[in-house]
């Protein structure tokens, strides 16, 4: 099929197909189908990596495959129409994962001519893709390999002959299959999941790309129409006017904090009461310097920053944001924001993910200080609560995998407890493998859903905490959580196919599909989606994606809560006392598999709801599995 042949405007057309194991590759054209029924981004992954890739496979195998994909509004003018996302089976839950990072990455790709890149196999030696409009080459990387993300960056500007070139590269954690490692986009982060761990078992170390094309829509007027409309909400709202601008999304430590939501000491309390060293207002008097903005985004959330006289003097970031401050600071009992910007800049340089670097080293924390841990086990570092000092180097230990400690902590916190036992899998705040996010499952019941059933474990952008910290929804009761929850995953998983970022989702939800993301996959397309279709195909791509985990062998024993959120209740605080038992999470999920048409007793999608969706062939490969 030629670009021709393709009916819809907004996407490229085609895939890039990169075999690394042969060092060849070619164009593959996009099909109207896989737009129609997924979209882009994530969705348009999960149906590809679903018919490509065996069930058990090792995540850092040659079998595996990793996509980059953007979605048909990326390259746009449509706010916050720019994130490029990575989809692979992940090293740290085995299963589907996608992660997305904002930035410029993504539009490029776009401009350059593709919708995304399939990489297969496995190179034989280093190597790194270009990409310059029409022409390709994978091109040798041995000189890049040992290098940090920023050092990748610059030797590759210098090298190309350009600094407007958008690079995505792994670090040395990557190189070393550190199971979180993650890939750095400029200054942004395909953080969660371990897929910089995947691109390091191909001997992948980055891909740069450069493009001097444009994103055609259907209708030039009618854009132009639309986002004058859309600017005015982003203008109006105080959100994305007022607060976004101002503190980025730091805003979120003292608004959690003050619920009595904020992960303390590895999740032991949920109110800190120095949280205001850490705080957005804290951050702007201290280090930043000046706001910065994605592509096409006026919400300006990303702050530079720049760290003056002491120990971390001059450190340059963009950052921190809020989940690395939960990670890096508060889950390890301190509250100096210079330490945490210099510690999630070392966790980007280094290419592992801040959120999960911080959760490993607050469980490693509290393992010692119970002794489960002793100075053996952590190469001599007296691993307490409070050292702010011990963050930086406990953080090269785990990226380049070193001694007892380093090695322990790569492998994420699951295998981590695994290993040490002793009850340690009490307190490993994981789910299915990912650490939580900054956000509490204990005070919120229709997000403790959304963390327990989510295909990613931990990740907070399966479900969403907004509405019950908002006071939209009630947060004192479990009633009429399974629908709730199950629409917030639709509205994510096709927000994350189109792609759209979720920081502004009060423009585009918060609660479910809206008109106005619909209007906007239509007005950059000439689709004709309605406001149902949309969220059938949101259903879709759901239950696409659950049938991956279950062929992987999920079941509903899998949707749980670590042990601390179900028998625990918080200490202290406004939310003192709230806790999400284990009556109350089965309470849930009995509402949730039966919105959602899923067996009650295995959490199996049923093959009465896969053919609805149009999944007949899902329906009938499942049927093994039940």
């Amino acid at each position: 099929m030629h670009r021709s042949d393709f009916r819809y405007k907004g996407y490229a057309g085609k895939l890039l197909r990169v075999n690394l194991s042969a060092g060849t590759w070619r164009d593959e054209p996009l099909a109207n189908e896989l737009a129609e029924g997924y979209i882009g981004g994530a969705g348009m992954a999960a149906r590809i990596l679903y018919d490509e890739l065996k069930p058990g496979i090792d995540p850092l195998s040659p079998e595996n495959k990793a996509i980059f994909l953007t979605g048909p509004v990326v390259g746009t003018m449509i706010p916050t129409a720019n994130r490029i996302g990575l989809y692979a089976k992940s090293p740290l839950t085995n299963s589907f994962f996608h992660s997305s990072a904002g930035g410029h990455f993504a539009p490029e790709l776009k401009f350059a001519g593709y919708d995304g890149i399939i990489f297969e196999g496995k190179a034989p030696q280093p190597v790194y893709l270009f990409i310059d409009d029409g022409h390709i080459e994978l091109r040798p990387a041995a000189h890049l390999w040992g290098m940090d993300t920023n050092r990748v960056q610059l030797a590759l500007f210098e090298e190309l002959g350009s600094e407007e070139i958008q690079i995505a590269a792994i670090g040395p954690a990557g190189e070393k299959l550190v199971r979180f490692a993650c890939v750095i986009c400029g200054c942004r982060a395909l953080g969660r999941g371990g897929l910089g761990a995947v691109l390091g078992s191909k001997q992948l170390k980055a891909v740069a790309v450069r493009g001097q094309g444009a994103v055609e829509v259907p209708d030039m007027q009618r854009m132009k129409l639309f986002l004058d409309e859309i600017f005015a909400r982003f203008n109006a709202n105080p959100a994305t006017a007022e607060i976004l601008p101002r503190y980025g999304t730091p805003v979120m430590v003292n608004a959690n904090n003050s619920l009595g939501l904020f992960g303390y000491k590895n999740w032991q309390d949920e109110f800190y009461p120095d949280a205001e060293g850490l705080s957005g207002d804290t951050m702007r008097k201290k280090i930043v310097k000046r706001d910065k903005s994605c592509f096409a985004c006026p919400a300006r959330c990303g702050k530079f920053s720049i760290v003056g006289p002491g120990p971390y003097e001059g450190v340059r970031n963009e950052g921190p944001e809020y989940e690395d401050i939960f990670s890096l600071g508060s889950m390890c009992g301190h509250n100096d924001i210079e330490v945490v910007s210099a510690a999630e800049r070392l966790c980007d340089d280094l290419g592992v993910d801040a959120i999960e670097t911080g959760v490993a080293i607050a469980f490693a924390m509290e393992c010692f200080e119970r002794g489960l841990l002793n100075l053996k086990d952590t190469d001599g570092i007296d691993l307490k609560f409070g050292r702010a000092d011990l963050i930086i180097p406990v953080i090269e230990k785990i990226a380049q995998r070193d001694g007892a400690l380093g090695s322990l902590l790569a492998e994420g916190v699951k295998r981590a407890a695994e290993k040490i036992g002793n009850g340690s899998e009490h307190f490993a705040m994981h789910g299915k493998g990912l650490t939580y996010a900054g956000h509490s499952a204990r005070g919120m019941p229709g997000f403790a859903l959304g963390y327990a059933t989510g295909p990613r474990g931990g990740s907070h952008h399966d479900g969403r905490p907004t509405g019950e910290r908002t006071g939209l929804v009630p947060r004192e009761t479990i009633e009429g959580k399974g629908e709730y929850t199950a629409r917030i995953n639709h509205l994510m998983i096709l927000t994350d196919s189109m792609i759209l970022c979720h920081l502004t989702e009060n423009i585009w939800g918060p609660l479910d599909i809206t008109d106005l993301v619909v209007r906007s996959l239509n007005i950059a397309t000439g689709m004709n989606v309605t406001l149902d279709e949309a969220r059938t195909a949101a259903e879709r791509m759901w239950n696409l994606i659950r049938a991956f985990s279950v062929r992987e062998g999920y079941r509903r024993e899998h949707d749980r809560l670590p042990p601390r959120f179900m028998e625990e209740p918080i200490k202290s605080g406004p939310s003192r006392g709230m806790v999400i038992s284990r009556q109350m999470l089965d309470d849930m999920l009995d509402q949730y598999y039966e919105f959602r048409g899923w067996d009650k007793q295995t959490g199996i999608p049923t093959a009465e709801r896969l053919k609805a969706l149009g999944l007949e062939d899902v329906a009938r490969d499942l049927e093994k599995y039940r």
